[in-house]
């Protein structure tokens, strides 16, 4: 018998462009309702990135009980031109890819098809401050249990 959200049509959210935190986190997207599993997030540059030093990650901030978890590493963005592209791989400890070819890796390259998230934010966490520059946010998801809801914050 297949898991039940292989049998769920996956869904595409995508988040406006904005200007990255400073030296902070910042909610991307909202998952409400239940688990979803995450197969992609990936970041477009559509304004340069300034050159300021910038250690970023992407995270989920749980709601309720629990900690922030990094869904990766962290990935010096400084500096980066319109077009380059984030995105992670579904392996906590490796750090946020980076590509200028469109060539986004899926998180369902690994054993496990994708991340299983519950209700709570998936956040931005840029190290730097005084950042210039804007990305474009997009997460391919399907919902797992019924009412599972994925929403830009």
């Amino acid at each position: 018998m297949s898991a039940p959200w292989t049998r769920r049509v996956p869904r595409i959210t995508e988040r406006p462009t904005a200007l990255p935190p400073q030296a902070s986190d910042q909610a991307l997207f909202r998952i409400t309702g239940g688990k979803i599993l995450v197969h992609s997030i990936v970041g477009e540059v559509t304004t340069a990135i300034g050159a300021v030093a910038n250690a970023t990650k992407i995270k989920h901030n749980p709601s309720g009980v629990g900690a922030d978890v990094d869904l990766c590493a962290t990935l010096d963005i400084t500096g980066d031109p319109v077009g380059q592209i984030y995105t992670i791989v579904g392996v906590l400890a490796t750090a946020l890819k980076s590509t200028t070819l469109w060539l986004a890796v899926p998180a369902d390259n690994i054993p496990a098809p994708g991340l299983l998230l519950g209700p709570g934010d998936i956040e931005l966490d840029c190290a730097g401050s005084s950042v210039t520059g804007a990305i474009k946010w997009t997460v391919v998801w399907t919902p797992v249990d019924a009412g599972a809801n994925l929403a830009f914050a």
